[in-house]
């Protein structure tokens, strides 16, 4: 067993660091990291989801930072320039850890188990850097649930630095108003019994999942309380399917033993998604174009989201027997969602894209053209499909 060590004798210059993300991340480190890459310098930083940001992990104390995910707790380091966020759907970063983003050292959240270590909260690209060679430090975290499928790390492996007991970033629940409640009822006659659905964190995956009436399996990036409550009116069928967890307590709880969280590898490989039972992804988005284009990650004057694994569930549903559906609001803050031009670059193109679901109904787009499927997005929106999209800063969590 390798003996515990201090952090600061772990970093050398010029050092490539990934931190494991998610609402697990060991943010009781982040200040004796930041301040041992200050003292040797040369330290080059990878981020990955990171659902709130944390003033003790200062970014100006190293040469270099990527984030394999932009979102929440990385928008103001990407818009100043502190952070470089990577155009790469969610999909892509066990290739990037695994070449040019290798790490020399992985800075991760752990449970203690008989014999070694388990990932707690979440498992996302941690294995992929772990077998490219990275030297594993733990933060032994017991407050994580332990929902790892994966096998254990062995104790010699990896060299422990800290041992706390702090909870996961707990992310609300979701308020469900009016509108995503219309929404996730028109999403839901679309769901097949059977079906495995995946569904972002937010307000209209909680909608949809609320909505469903018949039995299906969760296949997806992010596993919420939602899914607690599906598995608690009896329409969840086996274990759910996820790389994180993000939630309330009751989720932790809930998860805490489940064999639930698998590297992204698995969870956003295209070809496992699109074969089987029907995969049915249900995404939003922040607008989208009359050729069916998504942008979910911000608007010309600000970072608000992340790509994530968006292009990864979409293009596979669009490839399955199920369907790749992108469900919105017609309106936000009064302005169509529907726009002639994208405020940012295509996060999910449109050929991905089979069926748009807002309050007002469905549009099907698959078997249309390119004018057929225009006008069948102007037919959903109606008149509010006239104008463009200012979208103000807004808080929340993004989603893989």
């Amino acid at each position: 067993m390798i003996p515990s060590a201090c952090l600061e004798d772990l970093i050398t210059s010029s050092a490539r660091v990934a931190v494991s993300d998610g609402v697990g991340t060991p943010r009781s480190v982040f200040t004796e990291l930041s301040a041992a890459a200050r003292r040797v310098g040369g330290v080059r930083l990878v981020l990955g989801w990171m659902p709130a940001s944390d003033e003790n992990l200062d970014l100006s104390a190293f040469a270099d930072v990527r984030a394999l995910m932009g979102g929440w707790g990385l928008r103001r380091a990407i818009d100043t320039g502190q952070a470089h966020y990577l155009p790469a759907a969610l999909g892509a970063a066990p290739a990037l850890v695994r070449g040019p983003l290798r790490p020399d050292v992985l800075i991760a959240s752990v449970v203690a188990v008989p014999g070694g270590y388990a990932f707690g909260s979440e498992v996302a690209w941690m294995r992929d850097a772990i077998d490219a060679g990275a030297l594993v430090v733990g933060v032994v975290n017991n407050e994580l649930p332990h929902a790892d499928a994966g096998p254990h790390l062995p104790a010699d492996r990896v060299t422990v630095v800290a041992r706390h007991a702090r909870p996961p970033i707990e992310i609300p629940v979701p308020r469900v108003d009016a509108v995503h409640a219309a929404i996730g009822r028109n999403v839901a006659r679309l769901i097949p019994e059977g079906a495995r659905v995946q569904v972002g964190p937010g307000a209209l995956g909680a909608a949809t999942l609320a909505a469903l009436r018949v039995p299906v399996c969760i296949d997806s990036g992010l596993l919420t309380d939602a899914a607690v409550d599906l598995d608690d009116r009896g329409l969840l069928l086996g274990d759910p399917i996820g790389t994180y967890l993000a939630g309330s307590r009751r989720l932790w709880t809930w998860a805490d033993g489940r064999r639930l969280l698998h590297p992204i590898g698995t969870t956003h490989d295209g070809h496992r998604l699109s074969t089987g039972a029907p995969f049915i992804a249900v995404n939003t988005a922040l607008e989208l174009d009359l050729d069916a284009q998504v942008n979910v990650e911000g608007t010309t004057a600000s970072t608000l989201g992340g790509i994530g694994g968006h292009p990864d569930f979409a293009a596979a549903a669009a490839r399955s027997t199920g369907l790749s559906v992108v469900a919105l609001a017609t309106r936000h803050h009064g302005r169509p969602t529907l726009v002639d031009r994208l405020a940012r670059p295509v996060s999910t193109p449109g050929h991905d894209v089979d069926v748009v679901v807002t309050e007002q109904g469905v549009a099907d787009l698959r078997g249309l053209d390119r004018g057929e499927r225009r006008d069948a997005l102007l037919s959903l929106w109606g008149a509010a499909a006239n104008g463009r999209v200012a979208w103000p800063e807004v808080g929340g969590h993004d989603p893989p």
